[in-house]
């Protein structure tokens, strides 16, 4: 509506024009900065061999244990939400207990001799998940207990078994041996890595 009845003439003014040498606006050539360079880093790969997959499965479960347990907290707790509220009720304060207990353990100081060296604290929690699952077979929700389990520690452990980098490590070094043997390099080199 604003240009109804007004004719449009080109304008008067010469375009922009554009160096051939492409710079910036502080005047230096573009093509003298170091452009990063980008890699897309998988963190999941086969292992080479079964001792190696073994050795994955053990640094990874203690690595991503509480991750493993919350994955298994969290379908079980999907599973029960139907038909077992009374389970349900029990497995959320087993699952309290289990945060009380390890909040005592951080904030009780570091020289309180008796929860920290006397009672290790996976026995403690161990006892705590054995204690869970008694309770929700005599609930009967057993059979959802073994079901959460066939369905969930297949998955753990294939993550277990392919999750390879958890630094970000971009490739691997070879040893002396000139074998398979290598060691993994970190993304960043903390050599040359500005702080």
């Amino acid at each position: 509506m604003a240009g109804h009845g007004t004719i449009q003439r080109p304008s008067t003014m010469s375009p922009p024009t554009t160096p051939t040498d492409p710079e910036d606006s502080t005047g230096k050539n573009r093509d003298d900065f170091e452009r990063p360079e980008f890699k897309l880093v998988c963190p999941f790969s086969i292992p080479s061999s079964p001792e190696a997959a073994s050795l994955r499965i053990i640094r990874n479960l203690g690595h991503f244990a509480l991750y493993y347990t919350h994955f298994v907290w969290i379908v079980l707790f999907i599973a029960l939400i139907p038909e077992r509220k009374v389970s349900l009720i029990f497995l959320v304060i087993m699952t309290y207990v289990a945060s009380l207990y390890l909040l005592l353990l951080r904030a009780l100081p570091p020289n309180f001799y008796l929860l920290d060296k006397i009672i290790d604290k996976s026995i403690v929690l161990g006892l705590i998940a054995v204690a869970t699952m008694i309770e929700l077979i005599a609930t009967e929700a057993g059979l959802h207990l073994v079901i959460t389990s066939a369905a969930t520690v297949p998955i753990v452990l294939i993550h277990a078994v392919l999750w390879v980098r958890d630094d970000f490590c971009v490739e691997e070094r070879t040893g002396g041996g000139g074998g398979g043997d290598g060691e993994l390099v970190p993304l960043v080199d903390e050599s040359t890595a500005m702080v």
